[in-house]
C-alpha cells in the first residue's frame, strides 16, 4: 500500500501544480485584467446584490433577454463572502475554469487509458487563450465546459466499471447544465448520437445497461427537474431567448435561403479554431484563430485522424462484425463537438463567435490530444535518444504554446485600448469616481439611453456603475433625464449629453464640466466627463 502510494506521488504532484498553475493564471490580476466590467457581467451582480437583500433565490432572472440563475446565486454567495468588487463577482468563473482543467484530465485519461493523455488535454486548456479569457469574465457559460467533462468522465468511467453510482453521477452534473447557458440546452443530442455506436460496440448493450441507463436518467431528472418546472409549467415564456430573433431559421436572417446561409455560418464557425478567430475583443485577440498555432495543429491533426479511424471503424464495424469500443470515443468526440457547435452555426450574429461554442472546448483539446499520443507511442517504442529527442521536442513545443497565449493575454492584450473599449472601461471608471469622492458630496448619476432595461428599470450600460456603488457610496442619487436637480454636486452621464449640460448650466450659474482621466499618460481609454454643480448664492 505504502509502495502504491509512493508510485502514484509524482503524478499527483504533476496534476497539482498544473491546477496551481491554472488557477494563477486565471486570478492574477483580476481586478484589472480584463480592463473594466462589462455590463453584462454587472447585470449578474445587480441580480445577486438583489437576491441577497431580498432573500429571494431564482432559479431564472429574466433581465437581460434572460439568464439561468445557477451561475448568479454562487456570485451571489461570494459578493456575500467578499463584498459587491470585481473579484467577488468573477470568482466563480476562476473556480469553474480552474475546475474544468482537473475535468478534462480525468476525461481525457479515462477515455484514452493514458494519464499522459489526461495531462496534455489538461495543460493545453490550463494555458489556452480562449479558456483563461472566459475563466476571467463573470459569464455564466463557463459552466458549460466544467459540467461536461465531469459528466462524461463520469459516464465513460460508468461504462467501465459498469457502476449504476457512477452514471447517477453521471446524471446529476448532466441535469445542472439547464441551470447553466443557453447553450447547454442542445447537450442531449450527444447522448442520442452515442446511442447507436454504444449499440454497435457492446454486445447486448441495452439487456447490459437498462438499470445503468434509468440511474443517469433519474439523476438527470432530479438535477433538472427544477428548471424544467420553471420552462414548461410556471413560466414557459422564459424559455424563448434573444437566440430566437438571430437563429438562421428566421426568414429575417437567412432571406429565403436557409441552405445558404447554413453553409456560410457552418464554415465560419469552423474556421475559428485555426484560421480567423472571433473578432470581438471581448472573446479573443482578433484577428487570431483560438487555437495558438501549436495546439491548432495539433487539434486539426487529431480531427482528421479520428476522422479517418471513425469510418474506418464503421466499415469493419458493419461489413465484418467486429466490434470496437474506439468506435464509441470517436463518435462521442464528433457529437460532442458539432453538437456543442450548434448554438453557434445556427446564429447569424457576431461570427465566428467563441462564446456560443465553448462548450466545444473539451472535444477540441482532446482532438488535439490525439497527435501527441501518437508520438508518445513513437518514443516508447524507440532507442533512448529518440525518446530524448520527442521528449524534448513535445516540452519545447508545449513551452511556446503556453508562452503565446499567457503573453497575448496578460501583456498584448491588457495593454490594448481596444480591451479597455470593449470592456467599457469608462464606465468602471466613473464608479471608482463616484468611490472616491467625500462621503458630504452629493453625487447624481444618470442611467440614460435605451436598449435592454432589467425588472428595475435601469439599462444595462449603467450596471457597473450601479453594481460597484451599491450601498457603498452616501449623499448618492440615480436619475432619469427628468430628475429635478436641486442640490449642488458632481453629476455623471452614462453617455456624455451636452444638451443636458446646458441645462444643468441653467439651474447653477457657474456649472463647469471636468474631463476625468483616471490612467493618466500611461494609456488612453477609460475617460469620462463630470460636471461639476456649484452652490448657488
Amino acid at each position: 500500500m505504502w509502495q502504491s502510494s509512493r508510485s502514484h506521488l509524482p503524478l499527483t504532484l504533476t496534476l497539482v501544480t498544473l491546477l496551481l498553475f491554472a488557477f494563477l493564471l486565471r486570478i492574477s490580476h483580476l481586478e484589472s485584467i480584463p480592463i473594466g466590467l462589462y455590463p453584462d457581467e454587472a447585470a449578474n451582480g445587480v441580480d445577486a446584490l438583489h437576491a441577497l437583500e431580498t432573500n429571494r433565490f431564482e432559479l431564472f432572472y429574466p433581465a437581460n433577454y434572460g439568464r439561468e440563475g445557477l451561475f448568479i446565486n454562487l456570485q451571489a454567495l461570494s459578493i456575500w463572502l467578499l463584498g459587491n468588487t470585481m473579484v467577488a463577482l468573477k470568482l466563480c468563473s476562476v473556480l469553474f475554469g480552474t475546475f474544468t482543467v482537473l475535468g478534462l484530465f480525468l476525461l481525457g485519461k479515462e477515455l484514452f487509458h493514458r494519464t499522459s493523455a489526461g495531462l496534455a488535454a489538461a495543460f493545453m486548456i490550463a494555458t489556452s487563450y480562449w479558456a483563461i479569457n472566459f475563466s476571467r469574465i463573470g459569464f455564466r457559460a463557463i459552466m458549460t465546459a466544467f459540467l461536461l467533462s465531469f459528466a462524461f468522465y463520469f459516464f465513460f468511467r460508468g461504462l467501465r466499471t459498469q457502476k449504476k453510482l457512477d452514471f447517477l453521477w453521471a446524471g446529476l452534473i448532466f441535469g445542472l447544465g439547464l441551470h447553466t447557458y443557453i447553450a447547454f440546452r442542445v447537450a442531449p443530442l450527444i447522448l442520442i448520437l452515442l446511442l447507436p455506436a454504444l449499440m454497435l460496440s457492446y454486445e447486448h448493450f441495452f439487456r447490459r445497461f437498462w438499470k445503468h441507463g434509468l440511474a443517469f436518467i433519474l439523476g438527470a431528472f432530479i438535477a433538472a427537474a427544477p428548471m424544467l418546472y420553471h420552462f414548461f409549467i410556471s413560466h414557459p415564456e422564459d424559455f424563448e431567448s434573444r437566440s430566437t430573433h438571430i437563429s438562421v431559421f428566421s426568414p429575417e436572417v437567412n432571406h429565403g435561403d436557409l441552405p445558404g446561409t447554413l453553409v456560410k455560418t457552418f464554415s465560419t464557425s469552423l474556421i475559428k479554431y485555426t484560421f480567423f478567430g472571433d473578432q470581438n475583443w471581448r472573446h479573443n485577440y482578433p484577428p487570431y484563430p483560438l487555437l495558438d498555432p501549436i495546439v491548432g495543429t495539433f487539434f486539426l491533426t487529431g480531427f482528421f485522424l479520428l476522422l479517418f479511424r471513425f469510418f474506418h471503424l464503421l466499415y469493419r464495424r458493419l461489413r465484418h462484425h467486429d466490434r470496437d469500443f474506439r468506435l464509441v470515443i470517436d463518435t462521442f468526440l464528433f457529437g460532442s463537438f458539432f453538437t456543442m457547435l450548434a448554438p453557434e452555426f445556427l446564429t447569424n450574429e457576431g461570427l465566428p463567435h467563441a462564446l456560443r461554442s465553448i462548450g466545444t472546448q473539451v472535444p477540441v483539446f482532446l482532438f488535439a490530444t490525439i497527435p501527441v499520443l501518437w508520438i508518445l507511442k513513437k518514443a516508447e517504442r524507440g532507442a533512448h535518444g529518440l525518446r530524448i529527442t520527442i521528449f524534448s521536442f513535445l516540452l519545447i513545443a508545449f513551452s511556446i504554446s503556453a508562452t503565446w497565449n499567457i503573453t497575448k493575454y496578460f501583456i498584448l492584450f491588457a495593454e490594448s485600448p481596444k480591451a479597455a473599449e470593449s470592456f467599457n472601461e469608462n464606465y468602471t471608471n466613473m464608479a471608482k469616481y463616484l468611490l472616491s469622492l467625500p462621503d458630504d458630496t452629493y453625487k447624481y448619476y444618470l442611467i440614460d439611453g435605451g436598449g435592454n432595461r432589467d425588472r428595475f428599470h435601469l439599462p444595462v450600460a449603467g450596471m457597473p456603475v450601479y453594481f460597484f456603488t451599491y450601498g457603498r457610496v452616501k449623499n448618492f442619487e440615480i436619475v432619469t433625464p427628468d430628475t429635478l436637480i436641486h442640490r449642488p454636486g458632481v453629476y455623471i452621464m452614462t453617455h456624455f449629453d451636452q444638451t443636458k449640460v446646458e441645462k444643468l448650466k441653467a439651474l447653477f450659474p457657474g456649472a463647469y464640466t471636468e474631463h476625468i482621466d483616471m490612467n493618466g499618460p500611461k494609456r488612453d481609454g477609460g475617460d469620462f466627463t463630470a460636471v461639476i454643480l456649484p452652490a448657488t448664492n
